[in-house]
C-alpha cells in the first residue's frame, strides 16, 4: 500500500512538532511545472513535473553564542520527516556559533490564505502558445530560418513555519520563453527572451517577427573591428544582467569590511559629513551610502509588492549567504530605494548585518527595478543613435564572471549579434567581444536611459528572474578584446 502524500502544511507541523532544538523553522516547497522545447522549427520536448522540497533549520544556544543547522529533503510523508529533524539538531550541535545570530523572528500575522492547497501549472497553460509556436516554425522555415529554444511556467508555493509562531505562505508563479533564430543561409544568429506570469501575454509570431528582423539587419553586411572603447546602446536584457550581478554584491557588511566596490576608500564619513540613518557607526561611514553614483537620475529598487514582478514579502531562504540570513526567516520585505536619484541610498542588510554596521534593515529581495523617468524605446533610441559617429547595439551578454571585487569588474561575452548603427539605422553586423566592465562605473558613464520595461537577463535568469530595466547609452563601453563566438 502506498503511504499516502501529506499536505505541506502537515510536514511543516509534524517537523516542528517533533522538534528538540531551542528554535526551528520549516521551509516546504511546492513545485510545479511545465516545459516545451524545440530545435529547427520542430518540438522535441514536453512535460510536467512535480516535486516537494523541505528544509528544516535547527538553532542551539551554548556559552559562546547560537548554532544553526540546516538540512534539506525531499519529505512526501510525515515518516520521512524525524531524519530531517535530527540531521538538522545534529548539524547544529556540531557547528560554532553562527556569526548571524539573531533572535528568530516573531510577531508577523498569519498569512491569510496558509491553509489553502499549493498552487500548480499544467500543459494547459500551452494551449495558445503551443499553436502560434507552431505557425512560427512553418513561417521560419519558409524564409531560411531555424528556430531554437524554449518556455517553461513554474508555480512554486512556499510555507513557512517556526517555532516562534509563523505561518506564512508565498505563491510564485514564473514563466519565461528564450528563442534563438539562426539564418540557413548565412552565420547569422539572433536572440530574445520574455518573461510572463502566465504566457497569455506572449506571442510566439510577435517574437519571430523581430528575430527575422534582427537576421536582415545583420544581413546587410558584416564589418570587423577591433577591441576597443566603443559607444555603445545596451538592450533592457543586458542592462539587467549587469545591474543584478551589481545588486548581488551590494552587501552592507563587506563594503563596510572594505571588500568591495561599496566600501569607502580610507573609510570616514559620507559627502559633506553625512552619516548613515539610524545613526551611522563607525563601520557604517565605510561603506559609500550617501554618495552619488551617477550622473543619470536612475532609482534603482525592489519592492515585494511592484506590478507583475511581485515575489515573497517576506525572507524566505533555505541558507545563510552574504544575502541572506535563515535567522531572518519571515522577516517582512517593504519597498526599498537602494539608489534614489543617483545617489546610493541603501546596501542589502539583514538584522546582524545591520546591527554590526550601524546601517538600516534592509534584505535581499527577489525583484530589481531600475528607472530613470526616459521615454523612449529602443527603436527610438536607435533612431537617435550614430549621428556622430557608429555606435554599436548589443543583443545579449554571456558567461559574466567576477575580475576584481574591489571595482566589481566582471568580464563576459557579446552573444547572438552585435549590430552596427550609423545615421539612425543597422547597416549590419560585426564581430562579438569579450568586455570587461564594472557595472558601478558603467552606471557612472550612461549618459541616456530609455522606457523601463520588464525584461530577463541572459546570463543571470535563474538567480534574477524578476527584473525591469531601461536601455542605457553608454559612450564608451569595453571590448576588451575579439571574440570568435556567435
Amino acid at each position: 500500500m502506498t503511504a499516502r502524500r501529506n499536505r505541506p502544511q502537515e510536514i511543516v507541523e509534524r517537523a516542528l512538532a517533533l522538534s528538540r532544538a531551542d528554535g526551528c523553522a520549516v521551509v516546504v516547497a511546492e513545485r510545479s511545472s511545465a516545459d516545451l522545447r524545440w530545435a529547427r522549427n520542430a518540438l522535441t520536448t514536453n512535460g510536467t513535473a512535480r516535486g516537494r522540497a523541505v528544509t528544516v533549520i535547527a538553532t542551539v544556544g551554548g556559552g559562546q553564542g547560537t548554532a544553526a543547522g540546516v538540512v534539506s529533503g525531499s519529505a512526501v510523508t510525515a515518516d520521512d520527516v524525524e531524519p530531517l529533524v535530527r540531521a538538522a539538531e545534529e548539524a547544529a550541535r556540531g557547528a560554532g556559533p553562527a556569526d548571524d545570530a539573531q533572535p528568530l523572528v516573531a510577531d508577523v500575522p498569519h498569512s491569510p490564505a496558509y491553509a489553502e492547497p499549493p498552487a500548480g501549472t499544467s500543459a494547459a497553460v500551452f494551449d495558445a502558445f503551443a499553436p502560434a509556436l507552431g505557425e512560427s516554425f512553418a513561417r521560419a522555415r519558409a524564409e531560411g530560418r531555424e528556430l531554437y529554444g524554449y518556455a517553461r511556467h513554474q508555480t512554486v508555493t512556499s510555507y513557512l513555519g517556526t517555532s516562534t509562531g509563523l505561518r506564512l505562505r508565498h505563491d510564485q508563479p514564473m514563466g519565461r520563453v528564450e528563442l534563438n533564430a539562426k539564418d540557413v543561409r548565412s552565420t547569422g544568429s539572433a536572440w530574445l527572451s520574455r518573461a510572463t506570469d502566465a504566457f497569455a501575454d506572449v506571442n510566439p509570431r510577435e517574437l519571430d517577427a523581430e528575430l527575422a528582423r534582427r537576421l536582415a539587419w545583420a544581413a546587410r553586411g558584416r564589418s570587423e573591428l577591433p577591441a576597443g572603447r566603443y559607444p555603445t546602446l545596451l538592450p533592457p536584457a543586458a542592462v539587467a544582467d549587469l545591474v543584478c550581478y551589481q545588486q548581488l554584491r551590494a552587501d552592507a557588511r563587506d563594503a563596510a569590511e572594505g571588500r568591495t566596490v561599496f566600501a569607502r576608500p580610507g573609510g570616514g564619513a559620507g559627502p559633506g559629513g553625512r552619516t548613515q540613518e539610524g545613526g551611522g557607526t563607525r563601520q557604517g561611514g565605510r561603506t559609500r551610502v550617501g554618495e552619488k553614483l551617477s550622473g543619470l537620475p536612475l532609482t534603482l529598487r525592489s519592492d515585494p509588492y511592484a506590478p507583475g514582478l511581485e515575489c515573497a514579502p517576506f525572507v524566505l531562504t533555505d541558507g545563510s549567504d552574504t544575502r541572506l540570513s535563515v535567522f531572518d526567516s519571515g522577516l517582512p520585505l517593504a519597498a526599498t530605494d537602494w539608489i534614489r536619484d543617483g545617489v546610493l541610498e541603501r546596501l542589502t542588510a539583514g538584522r546582524h548585518t545591520a546591527a554590526l554596521t550601524g546601517l538600516p534593515v534592509a534584505p535581499y529581495t527577489d525583484n530589481l527595478i531600475l528607472e530613470a523617468g526616459g521615454a523612449r524605446s529602443l527603436d527610438e533610441m536607435v533612431a537617435a543613435s550614430g549621428h556622430e559617429g557608429p555606435e554599436l547595439l548589443l543583443t545579449s551578454l554571456w558567461y559574466i564572471r567576477e575580475v576584481d571585487p574591489a571595482t566589481l569588474l566582471v568580464t563576459g561575452l557579446t552573444r547572438d549579434g552585435v549590430l552596427l548603427v550609423r545615421d539612425g539605422e543597422v547597416v549590419g553586423e560585426v564581430n562579438n567581444f569579450r568586455f570587461n566592465e564594472s557595472p558601478v562605473d558603467l552606471l557612472s558613464r550612461a549618459v541616456e536611459a530609455g522606457r523601463t520595461e520588464r525584461t530577463v537577463p541572459r546570463d543571470l535568469a535563474k538567480i534574477c528572474p524578476r527584473a525591469a530595466m531601461p536601455a542605457l547609452r553608454v559612450p564608451d563601453f569595453h571590448m576588451s578584446s575579439v571574440s570568435k563566438g556567435v
